[in-house]
């Protein structure tokens, strides 16, 4: 009999200790790989199961493919990702190509890619952490290769009184003693992505209360 044609068999499933969502899948005695609960639920396996050589190898890329899946759903977790980012991650984690692109059509199919959704909350939340322009945030949204399209139909819903956000931006730096020189504060608001005039115009408005 060839190895090819050697039966295989499953000789124990264990919940792992530190991660009590994953399974250690034993075949012929010997550790062969780690699954999720999903993952083992799908593979159908039991105790006693016959795999062939094929069959086996075909488990232990499987159980490669859902842990890469894992580390990417926890990646994901932390905040919204662009595209890109996907596939930035993907690139230097050196995912296959063509995994690279099964993970992102399944990731596209569960909602979990979704470049409008994640530029709609890049910009809500950079307003609530700190003032800021939407030129600004076109750039960064640009930096994170949102196209042109949704950056300025996510902009163009954004209910931001640019002029009132700039204000409250020039109060706070205020209290700075290095944006006393009026200089630095201009220029301060310049590099925030705030046009020369708009900050002139706030600057003369707020002198004259």
């Amino acid at each position: 009999m060839t190895n090819q044609e050697k039966q295989h068999i499953v000789t124990d499933i264990q919940a792992q200790v530190k991660h009590p969502n994953r399974y250690s899948v034993f075949i012929d005695g010997t550790f062969w790989c780690g699954l999720s609960a999903d993952a083992l639920l799908d593979s159908k396996l039991s105790r006693g199961d016959t795999l062939s050589a094929k069959e086996a190898q075909q488990l232990k890329r499987a159980a490669e493919v859902d842990m890469i899946t894992g580390r990417l759903l926890q990646w994901l977790s932390i905040r919204r990702r662009s595209e890109w980012e996907v596939v930035q991650y993907l690139q230097r984690k050196k995912i296959p190509k063509d995994l690279q692109y099964k993970l992102l059509e399944q990731l596209k199919d569960k909602q979990l890619i979704d470049d409008p959704a994640f530029a709609k909350a890049w910009v809500a939340s950079r307003r609530l952490l700190k003032s800021i322009s939407r030129r600004k945030l076109q750039y960064e949204l640009r930096q994170k290769r949102v196209s042109n399209d949704i950056i300025d139909d996510v902009l163009r819903q954004d209910e931001a009184d640019e002029p009132a956000v700039l204000k409250d931006l020039i109060l706070t730096k205020r209290q700075q003693s290095r944006y006393q020189d009026e200089k630095k504060l201009m220029q301060y608001l310049a590099r925030q992505g705030f046009h020369y005039g708009d900050i002139k115009t706030a600057l003369e408005e707020l002198s004259s209360q």
